[in-house]
């Protein structure tokens, strides 16, 4: 089991909010906390020494609020997707801001976001602002798949860690009948209902096995996006697997997670099974 946070920093004022929730998290976890800024590799003079003072302002932002935490920190040279994913193979999470220096402005997340979390190890928290509202409860959006049960583990260590509610939302979807289906109301309605029994069932093991935690959860009509939106309105923390039931085997981030990437402005962490976990 890894030790670190890994969070990735440019100068950026989301990468600020990220040094400061991973701070966060890790002084809650016992966790130490590397810190690393990655430079294009035809960077040189001005724009290298650019890259190191970002970083040692991080790293001195880091340790005024981490407490005892062990604060490390690294100046790597390279793709920053791929250095960040490399990072991810050895780390408890990866943490990054929204966006990036490079990104533009209009975006809500940033491409260095998006292809860390389809592509890492491990969780990768999005943070957009380091929320502080303090509204005790972690959401996470469990359908069953090995990507929702991955997202389920780590969201109960968040919720164990904060002293918090877990909520798990399990969003479904009434599939479109022809108009001569009416007849058969009773028969949809009672695959409703049995579709909504299965889903609550799937919570009840989690819940037997986490005494601790107060454990909540939800089975709404609707899309899941639209579900988990709703849902991050009263969280601190949102979690989903990378790819649910209903992904593509070769998408590495699902419609779902990209959708609450985009749209959830509380803290978002996107969890991949590791390969051990998968085999």
């Amino acid at each position: 089991m890894s030790t670190h946070i890994v969070v990735g920093v440019d100068g950026s004022a989301p990468a600020t909010e990220a040094v400061d929730w991973a701070a966060a998290d890790a002084r809650r976890r016992g966790l130490d906390l590397r810190i690393v800024h990655v430079c294009p590799e035809w960077w040189h003079g001005e724009n290298v020494e650019h890259c190191a003072r970002a970083l040692e302002a991080a790293a001195e932002r880091a340790r005024e609020r981490a407490g005892d935490v062990k604060v490390t920190t690294e100046l790597l040279s390279g793709n920053v997707v791929e250095e960040l994913i490399r990072e991810s193979a050895t780390a408890d999470s990866v943490v990054l801001g929204s966006r990036g220096l490079g990104g533009f402005a209009g975006m809500v997340v940033g491409s260095v976001s998006v292809g860390v979390a389809g592509h890492a190890a491990g969780p990768v928290v999005v943070v957009r602002t380091a929320a502080t509202a303090g509204h005790a409860t972690v959401v996470v959006g469990y359908d069953g798949s090995d990507d929702a049960r991955a997202a389920m583990e780590y969201a109960v260590e968040q919720a164990r860690s904060r002293g918090a509610r877990l909520h798990v939302v399990s969003a479904w979807q009434v599939p479109v009948f022809s108009p001569y289906a009416v007849a058969y109301n009773s028969l949809i309605e009672e695959a409703v209902r049995q579709a909504r029994e299965a889903a609550h069932e799937c919570v009840v093991p989690w819940r037997a096995a986490n005494p601790d935690l107060v454990i909540t959860d939800e089975q709404p009509c609707a899309h899941p996006v639209s579900a988990l939106i709703q849902a991050a309105g009263s969280a601190d923390l949102v979690v989903v697997g990378s790819r649910g039931r209903g992904g593509f085997a070769a998408a590495v981030l699902g419609s779902v997670s990209q959708g609450v990437l985009h749209h959830v402005t509380c803290p978002v962490a996107v969890v991949r099974p590791r390969t051990e976990e998968r085999s």
